[in-house]
């Protein structure tokens, strides 16, 4: 797509994303910003902001009525680089006629994978191991050394059965374990489960955390899911369960699960995110039964590229007045088409 640099529209970037969506929006836009690998101050992106017709921010940007204010009426579109867009008041951007796009669909492997990398080290204490080999501290094979808990033949209980808590629930297949599952929408069409696979509907979250010996979230943050797993339902597990987290950090009461991990219900878990992310409830960094990963789910090469370069189509897609791939908000077009 070759564009006259007068006739491009204007892009702000809020940081540097990866290739080749980086090169893609230098082709496509008169690009601001994104230059350097690090979120945007808010005062910058305030400035920056004036004149555009296109943002693309990523969670570590908070996108908010007075950012929109701040454009001057041109911005047509604020495209996330993240499934997720709780960064962005998506009502404050309907109100104004601007469009919310995001990256579904590319990362749901990337994130499946992680689930299970937190599964498995969380399960068979692998951090713990290689800590204690790298500090000199295996001395010799003993029977009673780290033991963990069995994940073949466990039951697995996915709480939010969309593209990713299906990712998931196929992997377990390999495993011979039976799965439970929440679904906002109700259970599964006989012909969405895979031949072998034993996949059960829980109409309850309580029944659900109550009989899995795994429990893994993906659930999106919104007023209905914030600290939905709280103290009470942290007592509903099992005593040597575990908990993991790839969702969003605030569907879990962080300081109620360093309460529960230290009494041992659950007996583990393993978190890709975070309540105050980047900061840790305090006590959660000195517990050895959770394992802790800096929100690495969607954090391939093939995956985080493929997201910069969606990120960049939605943008180009929306400023050109063409039907953008990925929209949050299509609402939005109406109020745009009436100013």
């Amino acid at each position: 797509m070759n564009v006259s640099r007068s006739d491009k529209p204007r892009l702000l970037l809020t940081r540097r994303i990866p290739e080749p969506g980086y090169s893609l929006a230098h082709e496509v836009f008169t690009v601001t910003g994104g230059d350097e690998d690090r979120p945007l101050a808010r005062e910058f992106l305030l400035q920056g902001i004036s004149g555009v017709d296109a943002l693309i921010c990523l969670l570590t940007e908070t996108v908010d009525g007075p950012v929109m204010d701040a454009a001057g009426g041109r911005l047509r579109v604020i495209s996330n680089m993240a499934v997720g867009f709780d960064n962005i008041d998506v009502a404050a951007a309907t109100a104004r006629g601007i469009l919310v796009t995001n990256t579904p669909g590319v990362l749901t492997d990337a994130t499946a994978d992680l689930a299970w990398a937190l599964i498995l080290g969380a399960a068979r204490r692998v951090v713990e191991g290689d800590r204690l080999v790298r500090e000199g501290l295996f001395e010799q094979w003993g029977p009673f050394l780290l033991l963990g808990r069995a994940v073949a033949g466990a039951t697995l209980g996915i709480v939010g059965m969309g593209r990713i808590g299906q990712a998931v629930a196929r992997r377990a297949v390999g495993f011979d374990m039976r799965v439970l599952y929440t679904r906002l929408h109700g259970p599964l069409s006989a012909d969405e489960i895979p031949a072998g696979a034993r996949w059960e509907y829980c109409p309850g979250l309580d029944e659900l955390l109550s009989e899995a010996d795994v429990v893994s979230l993906h659930v999106p943050l919104d007023s209905r899911t914030r600290h939905l797993i709280g103290a009470r339902e942290l007592g509903l597990m099992k005593p040597g369960s575990l908990l993991v987290n790839t969702s969003r950090g605030p569907v879990v009461d962080e300081a109620a699960l360093v309460d529960a991990l230290k009494a041992g219900r659950p007996g583990g878990a393993g978190l890709d995110v975070y309540e105050e992310e980047p900061r840790l409830a305090p006590g959660l960094a000195g517990l050895e039964n959770v394992v802790l990963l800096p929100h690495l789910g969607s954090a391939t090469v093939e995956t985080r590229g493929r997201m910069a370069v969606m990120a960049v189509e939605n943008a180009s897609a929306a400023v050109r007045g063409e039907a953008a791939p990925h929209v949050v908000n299509p609402e939005a077009l109406s109020r745009m088409m009436s100013t």
